[in-house]
């Protein structure tokens, strides 16, 4: 056999059924060790695994099978562990891993200890999330976990050089590892594998009683059969996993239960409402089945991916384009529809990552909305004292914006709540919206360094105050003016220089009376929202890349449609116009209260500028880019007083720093801002974009006048803010292409 790649000599699989069995297959096609042993209590099944090739050799015993094994797999029904333990004790090696295949974890890890008298460091429990109605050795198939999980449930001890070599492996067999707590497991697995068999054991037992079972099982309908299918699996199997997994499948079954109990009363009662609302969230959460199954609904299964973009050197921009729908409004109209009276219907949503979790957090709450569906949303909003405790924490992925305006919506509720993101959300900064709102009366817990995850304690009693903003941020001002709408009296909000301004416009949009005198908004708590129809305009942070694109690739000429001109969010044309870019705007029209128009951008020599405080909050998430046009421009680009760049999903300022020196441009960063000297060449090269969207795309666009090849890597979270950026990046000229790697 060819050298193994695993590192193990010699495999010991106990038990050869479907999972064992296909386990073994699995290790001998992938030459990943050099022996496979194979041991069943059935002699005629291990005979046949010998002959079939399923495993090199067969022992006599368990004892002998694992005596010389770097690997030993557990692979019985959950009951009969223990005892195989007892004999597997008597032959293992002191530098033997031990692992199992078992449908729970919590009954393996005890089984352990009752056995060894503790859990050494060597055993990893393990669980392939995949199988077959199909049983025995005869079924075994190396391809069993070709594209499926594998859970690994290492102790907080674990040798890392064993979980390495056993995530090797199972990576070697085809399947996608992950690793989370015993606990947590037989939890995810009581709800997703568990509760479906035993309702499809039921289900056919049931129907199978019924005096006419043969019409009914004549006459079932496909549905019926795919759902069913399982309830044909090994019934020992299962009556081991049900009575090894007691606690948690009971949990489950009494939720289930009750939840079931719910919608028979909302049929008996003829009461709609509640029925759409049921069967709106479940079919979302099976639209994101494989994000549903961690329990976060929304994160992206690209979060999971290494996306990487490979860009060669692009020549003209050219094209008539319409971006995604702006994602800061996107929010805001499923927040404020959800609170309204009446039912809001919205185009042009935004059906990125971010959006998503808004929408879904909503309908964790009660919120009956139906879409999206091609950009379009109808909201069945339950009014301002309307939402209902939500049944977990509410995951918001990648999305400041909602964290920072949810902690202000649900300030004042009557339920806790607690709020939860990915890695790079949990590393930003909370207590700017935390400390406020715990003036007014709120009552916010936060992680080490004011970080998420967050915890509000319901029941609170808001007071209006009046809010000097140190650092102008539309975020926090949102979020204080949303606690103002539940808040006792008035809340005022000064913002030190001008911000995005949608939450006022579309508070006013709903019939709430919002007052905007100078530099301060206010809002008075008590009144309530009006639905109303909403039109969301194209993104012009979205817009930003192809404005600069277009502008620095010789010979451009590029139309992008129905883009947002909301004067607080112009600061990236006003700048772009400083350099020098020919940007024309088109039919300006107002939709929804907000201001819309297309516009033509066409190549031009840009040239360096001072730019001007005034406008650096009003294109504050567009720098990224612009740091991209200033590197092509003639003469110095001085940016300042632009510190909260390095509170957004990175560090933006060193980030893009960093990456353009791997590109051989030469910049100064200070303390709030980056002076860069234009003109420089852009060659090829490795850039980390730190998992920063912006950044990603920022660099997809300097590809355009690079002189080779730029991969940009950690690019996952483009989805969060921009779908299908690729794909229209491709359509207009841009070279790009992507790379996915499972992590």
């Amino acid at each position: 056999m060819a050298e193994k790649t695993a590192g193990f000599e010699r495999v010991a699989i106990i038990g050869l059924g479907l999972i064992g069995g296909s386990l073994a297959s699995a290790i001998r096609q992938g030459r990943l060790a050099r022996t496979v042993v194979g041991y069943d209590q059935k002699q005629a099944d291990l005979a046949l695994g010998l002959e079939m090739g399923v495993i090199d050799e067969a022992a006599e015993s368990i004892a002998a099978a694992v005596r010389g094994a770097e690997l030993v797999v557990i692979a019985v029904p959950v009951r009969a562990t223990a005892k195989v333990l007892r004999e597997v004790r008597s032959g293992l090696e002191p530098y033997a891993l031990l692992t199992d295949v078992g449908s729970t974890k919590a009954s393996f890890v005890d089984a352990v200890k009752d056995v060894f008298g503790e859990t050494p460091v060597s055993v990893i429990p393990g669980h392939p999330i995949a199988g077959s109605e199909k049983s025995g050795v005869t079924a075994a198939n190396p391809e069993l976990f070709s594209g499926h999980k594998v859970i690994l449930t290492p102790p907080e001890t674990v040798d890392p050089v064993h979980l390495g070599k056993l995530r090797s492996l199972w990576q070697g067999c085809g399947a996608t590892v992950l690793t989370m707590s015993v606990a947590h497991h037989d939890e995810v697995l009581a709800a997703t594998s568990h509760l479906p068999h035993l309702i499809a054991f039921s289900l056919v037992d049931t129907l199978a009683g019924e005096d006419e079972n043969l019409e009914i099982f004549r006459y079932a309908a496909g549905g019926f059969r795919d759902f069913t299918r399982i309830a044909a699996s090994d019934p020992v199997m299962w009556h081991d996993i049900f009575l090894s997994n007691q606690q948690a499948v009971l949990r489950v079954i009494d939720h289930f239960t009750e939840d079931l109990g719910q919608l028979r009363a909302a049929i008996a009662d003829q009461d709609g409402a509640t029925l759409l609302r049921v069967f709106s969230r479940a079919k979302a959460a099976r639209d994101h089945f494989s994000k549903m199954l961690s329990g976060q609904a929304y994160v992206t299964t690209t979060s999971q991916k290494q996306i990487t973009f490979r860009l060669q050197s692009g020549d003209r921009v050219s094209g008539d384009i319409r971006v995604p729908g702006d994602k800061s409004i996107s929010h805001r109209s499923i927040m404020l529809g959800a609170l309204a009276d009446g039912v809001t219907e919205v185009a042009g949503f935004l059906e990125g990552e971010d959006s998503l979790a808004t929408l879904q957090a909503f309908r964790d709450m009660g919120v009956t909305i139906e879409g999206p569906d091609n950009g379009h949303v109808r909201i069945h909003g339950v009014g301002i004292d309307g939402l209902q405790a939500p049944r977990g924490p509410l995951y918001l992925g990648n999305s400041g914006t909602a964290m920072r305006l949810f902690c202000g919506l649900l300030a004042a509720q009557k339920f806790d709540s607690r709020l939860t993101g990915d890695a790079s959300l949990s590393k930003r900064p909370m207590g700017r919206v935390a400390d406020p709102l715990r003036t007014m009366g709120a009552t916010i817990e936060t992680a080490n360094g004011g970080r998420p995850p967050l915890v509000i304690e319901g029941g609170c009693t808001l007071k209006g105050i009046h809010y000097d903003m140190p650092v102008a941020s539309a975020q926090v001002k949102s979020c204080l003016l949303l606690a103002g709408l539940y808040a006792e009296g008035t809340t005022f909000v000064t913002e030190p220089a001008p911000t995005r301004d949608h939450t006022e416009r579309m508070l006013a949009g709903f019939g709430y009376d919002v007052r905007r005198e100078g530099a301060t908004a206010s809002v008075t708590g008590g009144g309530r929202l009006t639905a109303t129809a909403i039109d969301v305009p194209a993104d012009i942070s979205s817009a930003a890349f192809f404005l600069v694109a277009a502008s620095i690739a010789p010979d451009s000429d590029l139309t992008l449609r129905h883009v947002g001109m909301n004067p607080t969010r112009v600061g990236v044309i006003n700048i772009l116009r400083l350099m020098g870019a020919n940007i024309e705007v088109l039919d300006e029209r107002e939709v929804g209260g907000e201001p819309v128009a297309d516009l033509r951008v066409r190549s031009a020599n840009l040239k360096g500028i001072r730019i001007p405080m005034d406008d650096v909050p009003l294109a504050i998430d567009e720098f990224p880019v612009l740091f991209i046009a200033a590197t092509c421009a003639e003469g110095t680009t001085v940016l300042q007083g632009a510190e909260e760049l390095r509170v957004k999903e990175s560090d933006r300022i060193q980030v893009m720093a960093d990456g353009l020196a791997q590109l051989g441009v030469k910049t100064e960063v200070t303390e709030d801002g980056i002076i860069i000297v234009g003109r420089q060449a852009i060659s090829g090269g490795k850039v980390d974009s730190q998992g920063d969207h912006r950044i990603a795309m920022a660099f997809a666009v300097a590809s355009l006048v690079a002189t080779g090849e730029i991969e940009v890597t950690d690019c996952a979270n483009v989805a969060t803010s921009f779908p299908g950026f690729v794909e229209l990046a491709q359509s207009v000229g841009i070279q790009i292409a992507t790379e996915e790697e499972e992590q």
